[in-house]
């Protein structure tokens, strides 16, 4: 029986998700996490001292549960603390949106190509599909998760 594949610890990689996401190739690194490329708008916080210092919004490159390579609205400082929020693409049990949240520190940027050691990271819910809905043709901006 083939060992099952694991995105992130708690996350199984099932075949839906395995045939939308297919690992990046190791280079010559040989990076210990699997990076596989998806793209996902996200929300960013660089913190100091627990205190949110700047706020944007960015795009996934790749992502693996060792961190993130993402592209952001602004260039960001390499040894920042950083908390990452993305909408996840998965309904857990086909109705409730995920969203990942992942905190680290800025290892690397290239202009404003910024790569992220998770230190932490955690799906939360963020509602249902149907909430979602009913409040859109209410005409409410938000939903309570």
């Amino acid at each position: 029986m083939a060992p099952e594949l694991r995105l992130f610890s708690g996350m199984a990689l099932t075949p839906l998700l395995a045939s939308v996401l297919s690992p990046i190739e190791p280079d010559r690194n040989q990076r210990v996490h699997g990076r596989y490329p998806i793209t996902l708008e996200l929300q960013y916080k660089v913190l100091s001292k627990g205190r949110v210092e700047r706020h944007g919004f960015g795009t996934t490159v790749n992502i693996s549960s060792g961190g993130v390579l993402f592209e952001a609205d602004e260039y960001l400082e390499d040894s920042r603390t950083i908390e990452l929020a993305m909408n996840w693409p998965f309904l857990l049990d086909g109705v409730v949106t995920l969203k990942l949240v992942m905190s680290g520190r800025i290892v690397r940027t290239e202009a404003k190509a910024i790569a992220v050691q998770a230190e932490r990271h955690e799906f939360r819910t963020a509602g249902t599909r149907a909430a979602k809905a009913r409040a859109a043709a209410s005409g409410l901006t938000s939903v309570p998760s």
